[in-house]
């Protein structure tokens, strides 16, 4: 029971006694005093009887008639005149009426019985005879009966104002209590914040502040840990003078892409190259040579500005070469990109000093998963040095292998479409599993498969890219989302389903897919629902739709992490059940000793809020040994197991 209900029946408790007490005294003091009323009425009558009798002792006519008038009033139960010399009874009177307007029990109760006066009639100095008058008690009770029960309602008004009153002090005094226990929950979901409103109660006021002092000093500790995993990952991948990823992170990120994996898609590789920077520095000088290489960095800095290519990663290799790795990228749209960026680089002619030569050239190289990495670096080179050789053109595309889809836009959508429209979806489970013991199955990821019109399954990685330029990722989500959840009623265990950006930025697309978790409780508190970091919305949109999905009954997760470690610090707010790292910085990591400085600095910033870490794309013995090493909770990947179809 809790500690307001028990001071709130305390009270009321209380209350019923003092009522209870005040109740009866003030019903024994009136009786008391209706007792002595009585007593005294009696008296007075007798003594008045006697007085007026004096005269007529010898007239028994007289006497009677005195006593009739007298005793018809009502409020004597019997009056007699007894002859003292014999005790014979002269006259006699008695009334037996009892007070209709009376509960019998009432009475019983109080007991008010009838209160009695004598008088002597005298005859001379004689003592002729005796007057003996018993008062009614049926018009005492009657009035102690309406004063019972006025009492009682004034004392139960009053106690239900008291109570109705004495309840809302106490929950207004002890609202800090449940924030507190608000807050507490919180931290036990990963959130962490401060309660702005101090209580007046000094003894309240003071575990408040302790318990604001120790979630911020969770959340510095948390914050600092953060702060020294992002210079990790700066020192480690981040290109220094232009901000992007270096050559390192690019090697990594290619070699990932190249993997033969569910959701890797077709792409383009870019290379751009500066002309002459040798000539460069001798003519402008280090600084505003250093200052071109910053401008060409922003410029593709912004080309990755876009939601839909938050996958993407530009770099920069070594001196005027950059690099941008552009997954899902079609062709028709790497002629536009390749134009963009030419166009961009003509705004800086001037900045180069250039009169005829483009600032850069461009090579763009076709790739698919399972190609070697040499293989689609050779091509690029191959496609920059022709670019290099062609003064009309500042750029250069090749495809040199089949593999490509050979459909068009129209017949993606017509194909898409029909599979959406007519449920050909089919899912997949990738298990996730402890490190410590890969026979515990911590979840399930579910990925998804459409029935092309000959029945094949087509991996999301070749359909994806064109759910997204079609504008239907949102659609498809909804779709996974409402096939899960039918797989869940049927058969339930703990799964991970992904979100687009699409659905994290339309707030109409989230209370859709709000409203179809409420509607399957038992199925939600199953799912995980997870984010990629590099399609987080903005904090405060963020905030709400994890509030929102919590509502629900659903735990969020965050996938591909790594990348924009400085976003650690708005974790805190989100109740988060898991980060998932992005493979690449899970690749050789028994090999390359900077991964593992920065995964081990990653799992000391989370482990000081408790949230898990789980580890994605493990494809060696080693690497898994690692992780556990580190202290990884989770892993998936082929190693763990490849996505197959549900088999119980």
């Amino acid at each position: 029971m809790s500690l307001l209900k028990q001071l709130f029946l305390a009270i009321c408790l209380f209350l019923v006694v003092a009522f209870t007490g005040s109740f009866i005294a003030g019903v024994e003091s009136s009786r008391a005093q209706l007792l002595s009323q009585l007593r005294s009425h009696a008296q007075d009558a007798a003594t008045a009887l006697g007085l007026s009798m004096t005269p007529h002792v010898d007239d028994p006519a007289m006497i009677e008639l005195m006593v009739s008038s007298i005793f018809d009033s009502g409020y004597f139960a019997s009056i007699r005149v007894v002859r003292i010399a014999d005790e014979r009874v002269i006259v006699e009177r008695s009334n037996t009426t009892t007070a209709e307007t009376v509960p019998s029990w009432f009475a019983h109760l109080v007991d008010l019985q009838p209160q009695g006066g004598d008088a002597l009639i005298m005859r001379g100095w004689e003592q002729a005879a005796r007057v003996e008058v018993l008062s009614h008690p049926q018009f005492a009770l009657a009035k102690l009966w309406d004063s019972a029960i006025g009492s009682l309602l004034w004392l139960l008004l009053c106690g239900l104002l008291s109570a109705i009153l004495g309840g809302w002090l106490l929950r207004t005094q002890l609202r800090p209590l449940d924030n507190m226990v608000q807050q507490a929950e919180a931290i036990t979901r990963r959130e962490f914040f401060t309660l702005p409103h101090l209580p007046r109660t000094p003894e309240l006021k003071r575990v408040v502040l302790a318990m604001n002092q120790m979630v911020e000093k969770l959340k510095n500790l948390f914050a600092e840990e953060a702060a020294r995993s992002e210079k990790l990952r700066e020192e480690a991948y981040q290109d220094s003078l232009t901000g992007l990823a270096n050559r390192r992170l690019f090697e990594v990120n290619l070699a990932t892409r190249l993997a033969v994996h569910e959701q890797n898609a077709e792409g383009y590789l870019i290379l751009l190259r500066v002309n002459d920077l040798g000539g460069l520095n001798q003519r402008l000088g280090g600084q505003r040579t250093d200052a071109l290489i910053g401008a060409i960095g922003e410029q593709l800095k912004r080309l990755l500005d876009q939601p839909s290519r938050a996958n993407w990663l530009a770099s920069r290799s070594r001196g005027g070469e950059f690099s941008l790795l552009a997954p899902g990228l079609v062709s028709e749209d790497a002629d536009r990109l390749a134009l963009e960026l030419s166009d961009g680089l003509e705004s800086l002619r001037q900045t180069a000093a250039s009169d005829c030569t483009p600032v850069a050239h461009l090579g763009i190289a076709a790739f698919r998963p399972g190609e070697e990495v040499n293989h689609v670096l050779s091509r690029a080179d191959q496609a920059l040095a022709q670019a290099q050789s062609n003064p009309s053109k500042a750029w250069e595309r090749l495809d040199d292998f089949n593999a490509l889809p050979s459909q068009g836009l129209n017949d993606w959508r017509n194909w898409i479409d029909e599979a959406l429209n007519n449920s050909k979806l089919q899912l997949y489970f990738q298990p996730v599993v402890a490190c410590a013991d890969t026979r515990k199955v911590l979840h399930r990821k579910i990925l998804a498969r459409l029935l092309d019109p000959q029945g094949k399954a087509v991996a999301a990685g070749r359909f994806l890219p064109w759910i997204e330029r079609l504008g239907w990722a949102a659609r498809f989500d909804l779709a996974m989302l409402e096939h899960s959840l039918a797989h869940l009623a049927q058969h339930p265990h703990p799964v991970a389903l992904s979100l687009s950006a699409a659905t994290l930025r339309e707030p109409d697309n989230q209370a859709r897919m709000v409203t179809i978790l409420k509607e399957h409780p038992q199925q939600a508190k199953l799912m995980t629902l997870e984010i990629d970091e590099r399609n987080l919305p903005p904090p405060a949109e963020l905030e709400r739709l994890s509030q929102a999905v919590h509502d629900a009954g659903v735990n969020l997760g965050l996938q591909h992490f790594g990348g924009r470690f400085s976003l650690i610090g708005n974790l805190t707010h989100l109740g988060l059940a898991y980060l998932k790292i992005d493979g690449t910085y899970i690749r050789a990591i028994d090999q390359e000793g900077d991964k593992r400085l920065f995964i081990e600095a990653m799992f000391r910033a989370t482990n000081s809020i408790d949230l898990p870490l789980m580890a994605e794309m493990v494809e060696t013995a080693g690497e898994l040994a690692v992780l556990n090493e580190l202290g990884v909770h989770g892993a998936m990947g082929h190693l763990i197991g490849a996505p197959t179809p549900w088999q119980g």
